[in-house]
């Protein structure tokens, strides 16, 4: 509580300011330490307005946890942690006569002392805190009807049923779905995808969780860090040394030696359409496209060589670029069209963009915005209709020889450039209107005219 009538919120070296409120408003939100029952803010009154209000500026910012709490045995049932910044808690309507089964992609884990229940489609986990609910969560491995779950589950409650629909842990079941397996998630897109490729993508990238991303040094106190070169394997050695010849290196080895990481860009020479035009040339082009010889014995499938390899052909990565400073060309958001050597504008907002940018500044630690963000995004279908187990895996050896091409062709072009290790999927998603699981961010790359050092005095 702020001397001049705001508030603020307060976690670690993080802070943000959450606006004015009334004296009555900040003593009713002095509660929500111990919890204040979303029925007390829900009525008209000035009051109730602005603690409603509050709330939902601290959910926006991931600073608000549920709980479904028991009276009768005063515990908490289940406590629900946001993973996305705009989860709010809905109880999807049930009736008796409703079938429900889990979802394939929910799982149930420990956590420290805890038994917590997620999805990387769900927009919150769920704290377990009666050992009961993971009998009736086991129980709903198969389709169940409401009706009977009422009679014979170990736990039921029809508000926290409605909760895990709402949050796609559960799914509700009609007549034409079948038996609720593979096919049947509400979504075609989501057949091609395996539990633990959707997983990994969910929780190896920033918007659908609220873990610490990056790093953290999480393990500093307890393990000390391995060597930066690996120590010798005993026996015997053959010294490659002598084998090293005193010719020039050829133009290719002295490329891949040139090749650094540049950070920093000069803004008062930007990179050029031009030169961008030229960069996109060499690294991600259509060079012609073909078709699978139908006799094969496998359906007829349309390819299309590029200048990197992919696996199996698929080139299932597709390029997005965040222009912030280029010379002779606007800034926005523009999808590279390979097959036609094209830029496509995308209507994203000014403030979308500037969210972009500043992650992928903070994430390489640099003095400013890089003129050009590439983000490559996968478009999952392209590749998992044919791999199974492997897909995801193959995505992100395809992203690694695209990042290195890219490497070597800013270096031979004179420009800079800088992987980023990690991107908001969601952000992706509000700005192209795709869903994460279609097409969705798997690496970024900077790219720009390198800011050259200054010279020693």
């Amino acid at each position: 509580m702020q001397a001049d009538g705001s508030i603020a919120a307060a976690l670690g070296d993080y802070s943000v300011s959450l606006g004015p409120f009334s004296a009555a408003a900040m003593d009713r939100a002095g509660h929500l330490a111990a919890g204040l029952p979303l029925a007390s803010f829900a009525g008209k009154s000035a009051v109730a307005r602005e603690v409603d209000v509050l709330v939902h500026r601290l959910a926006r910012h991931g600073l608000v946890e549920y709980r479904l709490y028991s009276p009768r045995d005063e515990q908490d049932l289940v406590v629900i942690e946001p993973q996305v910044p705009e989860y709010w808690p809905q109880c999807a309507k049930l009736g008796n006569a409703d079938i429900v089964v889990l979802s394939r992609f929910a799982y149930l884990r420990r956590r420290g002392n805890e038994m917590v229940l997620e999805s990387p489609r769900a927009g919150a986990l769920f704290r377990i805190g009666d050992p009961a609910i993971a009998a009736t969560l086991a129980a709903l491995s198969r389709p169940q009807k409401i009706s009977k779950l009422r009679r014979e589950a170990a736990f039921f409650n029809l508000d926290l049923l409605g909760l895990l629909l709402d949050s796609q842990i559960l799914l509700k079941l009609d007549a034409k779905s079948g038996d609720g397996l593979r096919l049947n998630e509400g979504d075609g897109n989501l057949v091609l995808w395996d539990f633990h490729d959707l997983l990994f993508h969910t929780r190896t990238t920033e918007g659908r969780h609220a873990n610490p991303v990056g790093g953290t040094f999480a393990y500093a106190g307890a393990v000390a860090p391995l060597p930066a070169v690996r120590p010798p394997w005993p026996g015997k050695t053959i010294d490659l040394r002598k084998f090293s010849t005193s010719e020039p290196i050829s133009p290719f080895a002295k490329l891949l030696r040139e090749r650094h990481s540049i950070r920093d860009f000069d803004d008062e020479h930007p990179i050029t359409l031009a030169e961008l035009a030229q960069f996109l040339d060499a690294t991600a082009r259509v060079l012609s496209e073909w078709k699978s010889d139908a006799n094969s014995g496998v359906p007829e499938v349309t390819y299309s060589t590029r200048p990197y390899p992919s696996a199996g052909s698929a080139y299932e990565l597709e390029l997005y670029l965040a222009v912030s400073n280029c010379e002779g060309l606007d800034r926005g958001l523009y999808h590279y069209d390979a097959g036609g050597h094209a830029l496509v504008a995308i209507g994203a907002s000014a403030q979308q963009l500037h969210a972009l940018s500043t992650a992928a500044e903070f994430a390489m630690d640099a003095s400013g915005p890089p003129q050009v963000l590439i983000t490559i995004a996968a478009r999952f279908g392209r590749i998992s209709w044919k791999y199974s187990s492997i897909a995801y895996s193959l995505i992100l050896k395809d992203v690694g020889t695209l990042i290195q091409t890219f490497y070597l062709a800013a270096t031979d072009m004179g420009l800079g450039g800088c992987a980023i290790g990690t991107i908001n999927i969601d952000l992706f998603a509000k700005m192209t209107e795709l869903e994460f699981h279609v097409e969705s961010p798997v690496g970024q790359f900077a790219l720009g005219r390198g800011r050259k050092p200054l010279a020693a005095s």
